[in-house]
Order: C-alpha cells, then sequence, then structure tokens
C-alpha cells in the first residue's frame, strides 16, 4: 500500500512540474515519470534519450533550414524589385 502511495505522489510531482515545462520537453518529463512509477530504469534513459534528440537540431536540419530562409529573401528581394520597378511599394 505505501508503495502505491509514493509511486502516486512521484507522479503527481512529475506530472505538476510538467506543466512548467514547454514543448517537447514536456514528453520527456511525462515518459520520465511513467518510467519512474513503471519502475524501469532503462526507459528512463531511453525516453530522455530521445526528448533531447526531439528538442536538439542536427547540422543538416540546420543548413537545410538556412538555404530555405535564403532563397525566401532572395525571392522576396526579387518581387520587390519588380514592384518598385512598376512604381508601386514593397
Amino acid at each position: 500500500m505505501k508503495t502505491i502511495v509514493t509511486r502516486s505522489a512521484a507522479l503527481a510531482a512529475v506530472l505538476g512540474g510538467a506543466l512548467m515545462l514547454q514543448g517537447c520537453l514536456v514528453g520527456a518529463a511525462v515518459g520520465a515519470g511513467a518510467a519512474v512509477v513503471g519502475g524501469a530504469a532503462k526507459a528512463t534513459g531511453a525516453v530522455v534519450g530521445a526528448g533531447v534528440d526531439a528538442v536538439t537540431t542536427s547540422d543538416e536540419e540546420t543548413r537545410a533550414r538556412r538555404e530555405r530562409e535564403q532563397r525566401d529573401w532572395e525571392r522576396e528581394q526579387r518581387r520587390c524589385e519588380q514592384r518598385q520597378r512598376q512604381g508601386r511599394d514593397c
């Protein structure tokens, strides 16, 4: 009976703390709380590792995002120049 109360209290504390977190970190915290209740230490490492992977951005993703932003900026500049040639505002 005491372990059920202890596990319930731990789960409540983790879920209460999760309300203060944002984004993917909430999933990692809730997953870690579930691992505590389940008593599986290996699952905790896997859940936290997955949460870190979800939060971090790889170099390839960063490069692709910057290239996409650069193309969008250049496209907008061309449109602005075209509007200015036509005598309109950007």
